[in-house]
């Protein structure tokens, strides 16, 4: 039981973790589905993570604190869009200068709101979002293999665990089975074919990086007040291009993009868990482990998932026919 227990433990490690690679993950899919590469997930869940703390701190009230990191990250959303969409820049350029200025402001505004070096005060019980108990769980605490499931593996997660789990069948549902769907994997694909439609593509590809801004604020107020109870500097870690490599591992499909990020999740869990493993009379040394999400990214990035196609007109601008 022992043995159970444990991987019980990381398994509901691996869920807290991977739920904030989940959701910008599928903001990602959304973005390039439509058209636009957003290497700026990682600059828009950071602000987001900022704004929600700074103003859970301020207000007390995470709801406030949820919606404001929502509002930042759209905000960035449409910068990009106007860069990319409108001026039809460099899709690129425009998501690095957002990850630029995501990560000076977030310390340079931190610092003068609260005088912490960056930092935002630790959030109070109504500062962050608190577990959910589900019905009986405490009861089924001590049935064999099904209470513990139940009751730490399904039970026990913040709202926006739940809600990030619930947007992945809903997303699948949005892709594949809307005409709103339909419309979007074909500005993604050929734009041209869709204008001729008599079809927006300028306001399909704004609605792709407004839904972007939505899920990586999800994402980014999940991190300070679910996962943590504050913000610290640089705290998104990376996750914005380890989310980019999931998508690409999972070929830019929901359900395939939760398996990826779950992967991505146990892999820090079991580094967390395990700070350092012997096998034999080899042992292998506490950095190893910690970098063994990124080392999974660079495996992945370096093509060894089989051929991973993106949508055809991914980060090309489009320029109407006359």
């Amino acid at each position: 039981m022992e043995v159970f227990d444990t991987i019980i433990q990381i398994s509901d490690s691996a869920v807290r973790l991977a739920i904030p690679l989940l959701l910008a993950c599928l903001a990602g899919l959304f973005s390039e589905r439509g058209g636009i590469f957003d290497i700026g997930l990682e600059g828009k869940m950071l602000a987001a993570a900022f704004l929600s703390a700074g103003v859970a701190a301020a207000t007390g009230n995470v709801w406030l604190g949820l919606f404001a990191g929502i509002a930042v990250s759209v905000v960035l959303a449409l910068i990009h869009g106007v860069a990319s969409i409108t001026f039809r820049g460099d899709q690129l350029i425009s998501g690095v200068a957002i990850n630029f200025l995501a990560a000076g402001l977030t310390v340079v505004i931190g610092q003068a709101w609260f005088g912490l070096g960056g930092r935002t005060p630790a959030l109070p019980g109504d500062g962050r979002f608190s577990n959910l108990e589900w019905p009986v769980a405490d009861a089924l605490k001590d049935v064999p293999v099904l209470g513990p499931v139940y009751s730490e593996l399904i039970s026990g997660h913040t709202f926006l665990v739940y809600v990030a789990l619930l947007i992945v069948p809903l997303s699948w549902y949005v892709l594949f089975r809307t005409r709103f769907g339909l419309r979007l994997r074909a500005v993604g694909e050929n734009p041209g074919a869709v204008d001729t439609a008599g079809i927006s593509v300028v306001k399909l590809r704004y609605s792709a990086v407004i839904i972007c801004g939505v899920l990586c604020g999800l994402a980014g107020a999940y991190l300070s007040t679910g996962l943590a109870a504050g913000f610290v500097k640089d705290m998104s870690a990376g996750r914005g291009f380890i989310a980019l490599a999931a998508l690409i591992f999972a070929k830019w499909r929901p359900v395939q993009a939760l398996m990826a990020c779950l992967l991505f999740g146990l892999l820090e869990a079991i580094a967390n868990r395990y700070q350092s493993i012997e096998i034999g009379a080899l042992e292998i040394p506490v950095q190893f482990m910690q970098a063994l999400p990124y080392i999974l990214t660079v495996v992945i990035l370096a093509g060894f998932i089989g051929k991973a196609i993106p949508p055809k007109a991914g980060g090309e601008p489009y320029v109407k026919e006359r």
